[in-house]
């Protein structure tokens, strides 16, 4: 999902109706200072505070921090007292003149969590708030609040996905695909698991583990510190994809496991054994009926639970483990005839060990219910309707749960249901319309940090009591945009699409502007806030309306909204666009119907190149952002969720292909430029190449950039920059 660049005169309506003249090479145009400026600041995000986790005490807030025109992040404290902020440790302290080096599972990791900074990205804080684990460049340093000292810690090189123990004395990690701890009171190193191997690891997640079910970790501690819990996963049976960099082919290439709809996935088992090594109890579930572990909770006051789930997702169970056997008792199953939604910070235990709360959507809709220890329901706490999109915490000691979300999605706030009561909407001070979630919030609820932002501010961190009485802000040192975006919104149709428009600051009642819909298809589009509108209102300004629209496969309303797009990828969402946008048209005059164009990527992608092959009638001009092309070629657990296995359902991946349209012989498709990173592992560039391929066999014209070395993700500040020149031409181009 990103965007465009350069501009249209639009002297009077019927200047906007004639053909334009051919657009200016890029070469011989002046650079937009606001696209470098855009690119360079990491779209104004640098400089703003980031992974906020407030000291037990509740004295303290630990944050992360970049500089206005830099990646790399340094660490931070704010004295709630003061409202003072000091520095506690750079990367560069630590590196000393060296360059942070990454390992390629680490890079893999890190795109799967669609993390584009440097330096110091994560961190952990001990349970009594004393220490601080940063890892760097594959090494671990410990930090004691109290002095400032900070201790490399004598492990091996490329460290992975540390955690401290819940007495704070150890710290777990992976290296090497096994499991080691490091004892902080002799700092000396020791394996847990041994034999672990590029094909068979221990303790890491695999790939749909990560990009898929949100499951980013492969290890967990027992609240005793005394027991591992990891996993094993064994790829040896997965085809294996090679992305090699083109532009060096001398280097080589590095080596993948990727599962595709219908062939083998990773062989996942989960193993329980002592911290100090020996033998490994593995847990026993119906993996030949469930093979997808899900999710795994470790929690004071229950047992270690797991969420396991059938190939097609269609069903689930959440089973108890007994760690000394192995064995597991069914708590409840959870079934949908077209998926089941996953939620990874379920279950919560209760500390107390009486029950747990549980997320589902079988009554039409998100709600948190109260289990029992056994599994069996003792009632609803967030009922169907409330908008609960995430817990971002239970308070055990006055059983208040708190979440974000909002009955309307196209806004956020942060909610608490006391044991038994309705949802009460916290007074933080934003004024609505806003998108706000809670970043952090205290052991014991005491003292909260809201991430909140308005159609008319950026995002900030406020820091408030659970009261609501303000007491500061972590401070932001990023540079400011030099413009307010201006969003309107509406509801349009008679299924209530959300919509938005952004115009042209100088636009004039009535004068006609061609249209561009900035579309994903499968993920809420449309919402408030300043940050995401900021390049779509510099689009809107080169003569542009932009436009947005959420239909249905798009999350935050009914379930059965949600599930439309069962079987359904391409026609179901690309039909909703069609509608909302001639919806849209009626309120909005200024909207040249005969003039639309449409952009989005990965998803995005593929419904905006599906436009440009399906209904050129309605879209003279798309472009397409590493787009999917055919889902056999994507990852199994995303494309079997929603198409079921190709085995049992070869018409839904045939009429869902992009394939089957582009080989159509004398059909004609709008202009279409492709365009894609050549290192992406997730949807691998020879998605863009076969579509590429097809078309030029049918003998249909279009676009293709290749963005060299380039992932899924664009964070290159020169590359963002130019490929949103080259988008804009194109659109201006043809528009």
């Amino acid at each position: 999902m990103r965007h465009f660049t350069t501009a249209v005169l639009l002297l009077s309506s019927l200047t906007a109706l004639a053909k334009p003249p051919p657009a200016r090479p890029l070469a011989d145009r002046k650079t937009d200072t606001f696209l470098r400026q855009y690119s360079e600041t990491r779209r104004f995000m640098s400089g703003r505070p980031g992974r906020p986790r407030i000291t037990p005490d509740e004295k303290t807030i630990l944050f992360l921090r970049a500089q206005p025109h830099s990646a790399t992040q340094t660490l931070f404290a704010f004295d709630v007292a003061t409202g003072t902020t000091k520095e506690l440790l750079t990367p560069e302290a630590l590196l000393k003149g060296s360059e942070e080096q990454l390992s390629v599972e680490e890079k893999a990791r890190r795109e799967r969590m669609r993390v584009s900074a440097r330096g110091f990205t994560t961190y952990d804080l001990s349970e009594d708030g004393e220490r601080i684990l940063v890892s760097l460049s594959g090494k671990l340093y410990l930090v004691e609040r109290s002095s400032g000292k900070v201790t490399e810690l004598k492990t091996g090189p490329g460290i992975i996905d540390p955690h401290f123990s819940p007495d704070g004395r150890q710290i777990a990690y992976v290296r090497g695909q096994d499991v080691y701890r490091i004892d902080l009171a002799t700092n000396q190193e020791q394996p847990i698991t041994r034999g672990g191997t590029e094909e068979k690891t221990h303790g890491l997640a695999e790939f749909v583990a990560q990009e898929e079910m949100g499951r980013f970790s492969g290890h967990w501690w027992s609240p005793d510190a005394k027991l591992i819990a990891y996993t094993e996963s064994d790829t040896s049976g997965v085809e294996q994809f090679t992305i090699v960099d083109v532009m060096h082919p001398e280097r080589g290439g590095n080596t993948f496991p990727y599962p595709r709809p219908g062939k083998a996935n990773a062989v996942v088992r989960l193993g329980i054994i002592p911290v100090t090594g020996g033998k490994t109890v593995w847990v026993d579930w119906d993996a030949k009926a469930y093979p997808y572990l899900a999710t795994v909770r470790w929690q004071k006051g229950g047992p270690l639970t797991v969420l396991v789930q059938n190939r097609t997702q269609t069903e689930e169970q959440l089973l108890a483990v007994e760690p000394s056997t192995g064995k597991t008792r069914l708590l409840l199953t959870e079934k949908d005839a077209a998926w089941v939604e996953l939620h990874q910070a379920f279950p919560q235990w209760l500390e107390d060990g009486s029950g747990f709360l549980w997320h589902t959507e079988r009554n039409g809709g998100p709600e948190v219910e109260l289990r029992n220890a056994d599994g069996s329901l003792a009632r609803s706490w967030v009922k169907p309707g409330a908008g609960f999109r995430g817990l971002v915490r239970f308070i055990d000691k006055d059983r208040t749960l708190y979440f974000h979300g909002d009955p309307n999605p196209t806004e956020s706030y942060l909610w608490r249901v006391k044991d038994g009561g309705a949802p009460e909407k916290l007074s933080t001070g934003v004024p609505a319309p806003a998108y706000e979630m809670a970043a952090a919030i205290s052991m014991q609820g005491g003292l909260l940090v809201t991430l909140s932002q308005t159609d008319t501010t950026m995002p900030r961190f406020q820091v408030l009591r659970s009261d609501g009485t303000r007491v500061g802000e972590l401070p932001s040192v990023a540079a400011e945009p030099p413009f307010t975006p201006k969003t309107q919104f509406f509801q349009v149709a008679k299924e209530g699409f959300h919509a938005s428009v952004i115009r042209p600051r100088n636009a004039k009642p009535g004068v006609k502007l061609p249209v561009i819909v900035y579309v994903y298809g499968a993920a809420t589009m449309v919402r408030h806030g300043m940050a995401e509108n900021l390049l779509n209102q510099w689009i809107a300004d080169q003569g542009f309306l932009l436009v947005r629209f959420d239909g249905r496969g798009t999350p935050q309303r009914s379930s059965s909204w949600q599930r439309a797009m069962k079987y359904e990828f391409a026609s179901v969402p690309l039909n909703d666009q069609i509608t909302a946008l001639q919806a849209l048209a009626q309120k909005v005059p200024e909207m040249d119907l005969s003039r639309v164009g449409i952009y989005g990527w990965s998803f995005g992608g593929y419904t905006s190149a599906f436009a440009a092959l399906t209904r050129p009638d309605v879209f003279k001009a798309a472009v397409a952002g590493a787009p999917v092309v055919d889902w056999l070629d994507y990852d199994s657990h995303l494309t079997e969720r929603y198409l079921g296995l190709p085995q049992e359902h070869p018409e839904a991946y045939k009429k869902n292909s992009l394939l089957t349209y582009a080989e159509e012989p004398g059909k004609p498709i709008a202009p279409l430029l492709l365009i894609h990173g050549t290192a992406d592992d997730n949807v691998y560039f020879f998605h863009t190449l076969k579509l590429s391929h097809a078309l030029f066999l049918a003998g249909k014209p279009h676009e293709l950039l290749p963005l060299s070395g380039l992932t899924h993700m664009v964070p290159d500040p020169l590359v963002t920059q130019r490929q949103y020149e080259r988008m804009l031409d194109f659109f201006q181009k043809h528009l």
